[in-house]
């Protein structure tokens, strides 16, 4: 969702506008069948994936199960109908980002799907709104605290689309969405939010700090938000790699696989100790070196670059506050979204779409 880990506008654009399959030539079958052109089809579904960043999708399962690791409790059902309304809300702020901005993307990015004309604007912001509906929703099947962290995320989704993505207003709004995301999947999992508070502030400061860094993504010129993001990566190293937070009775008293039991005794087993550091090396080699060189040289492809590894780091950061949390096995889950998303978006040509 826009609101959450999407920066504000002006991503790296598509490298060569619409995506490719739209002027493929039909090859029988289902096309001689319907009489339409398998190409169209194709050229449509290309232009609705392009519009919501299907690639992003991978950042957006790490919230839920960083909450549920934070809140103590083995992954569940529950946490699968949180990760779906944290899903849903990502796509309908994706899509309300681009019908908000539709005006500017005729003006600075007339090859979107929008401006294009290849979605009417009067269909994106219906799946905005049937997105948003789907995804309180699915909250909501995953019980009232679900629901009660659920509804303001959407609201602060879209009150940052439609209002206040070009405010001073607006990094805030989006690390709150995204600290609100994690701690929906502990709402859903565990019932409670309380011990999950911590993660969602150290995952909210990295929103805040990549969000400050892309308002200046077209123009470029400005070396002091990538130098305090490049801070900002450092400090919260070392607080996801070296500090220890006491466990969840819960998780104290029974032991999920990949979890503490009782012997953990308010610490992490060394096993998801070192995990964390990995994961947190993980998370500094990503985002730190494209910070240091927009810091050095703040220049639009630079200050982009510096963005698209702030994105890209959001998985190592909820994979190590997951295992700074004690769930080992929910740690190296999270993890395994970062290669399936680059292989994902390298399969389907969209390396390069961004996701704001």
């Amino acid at each position: 969702m826009s609101g959450r880990g999407a920066p504000a506008r002006g991503g790296p654009a598509p490298a060569d506008g619409p995506l490719p399959g739209g002027s493929a030539p039909s090859r029988g079958g289902a096309a001689a069948r319907t009489g339409r052109p398998r190409a169209g089809r194709a050229g449509r579904a290309g232009a609705w994936a392009e519009l919501l960043r299907v690639p992003a999708l991978f950042t957006v399962p790490g919230d839920a199960l960083a909450g549920a690791a934070a809140a103590g409790a083995r992954p569940g059902p529950r946490t699968l109908l949180a990760i779906g309304s944290s899903l849903c809300l990502y796509e309908a702020g994706m899509a309300l980002n681009d019908w908000a901005d539709r005006a500017e993307d005729a003006v600075e990015r007339p090859h979107r799907p929008l401006p294009s004309g290849r979605i009417r604007p009067a269909a994106a912001l219906a799946a905005a709104g049937a997105l948003t509906g789907a995804g309180l929703a699915l909250a909501a099947g995953a019980g009232r605290p679900a629901l009660a962290v659920a509804a303001p995320l959407a609201a602060t989704v879209w009150a940052y689309d439609l209002a206040l993505k070009h405010t001073p207003a607006g990094p805030v709004a989006m690390a709150a969405a995204r600290g609100l995301d994690l701690l929906l999947g502990a709402a859903a999992t565990g019932g409670g939010t309380r011990a999950a508070l911590p993660s969602a502030a150290l995952l909210g400061t990295h929103t805040l700090a990549v969000t400050a860094v892309s308002r200046r993504e077209t123009t470029g010129g400005s070396a002091l938000a990538p130098l305090a993001a490049l801070a900002t990566t450092g400090a919260l190293t070392g607080l996801v790699t070296r500090r220890r937070t006491r466990l969840p009775a819960g998780r104290r008293a029974a032991a999920a696989p990949g979890l503490p039991g009782p012997a953990a005794a308010g610490r992490p087993p060394a096993t998801s100790g070192a995990l964390a550091t990995a994961l947190g090396a993980a998370y500094a080699a990503t985002a730190a070196r494209p910070y240091l060189h927009a810091t050095l040289n703040p220049s639009p492809p630079l200050t982009q670059r510096a963005v698209g590894g702030g994105i890209r780091a959001t998985i190592p950061l909820q994979a190590a506050l997951a295992a700074r949390s004690g769930a080992a096995a929910t740690a190296l889950l999270v993890a395994a979204l970062a290669p399936a998303g680059r292989m994902f978006a390298r399969r389907a040509g969209m390396r390069k779409v961004s996701i704001t």
